[in-house]
């Protein structure tokens, strides 16, 4: 079996979120960004299963910008 894992690139949870002073979007430029906390958990997971032999691949997939592959 093979496990699909959806990956976002969110807003680090440490770092206080601030609207742009236009307040039409989150200020994200020079801001620490990580993986979902969530989307973690799944990974491991998928992890474990494959560990156990239950699954033979796994795939993670994020869709979005290309910046969406860095961890800054």
């Amino acid at each position: 079996m093979k496990i699909l894992v959806p990956v976002k690139r969110v807003v680090d949870y440490n770092v206080k979120v601030r609207v742009k002073k236009d307040e039409t979007d989150v200020e994200l430029d020079n801001v620490k960004m990580s993986m979902n906390p969530f989307d973690e958990i799944a990974v491991e997971e998928a992890l474990r299963l494959k560990e156990k032999g239950v699954a033979s691949e796994i795939i993670a997939v994020s869709i979005g910008y290309a910046r969406s592959t860095r961890n800054n």
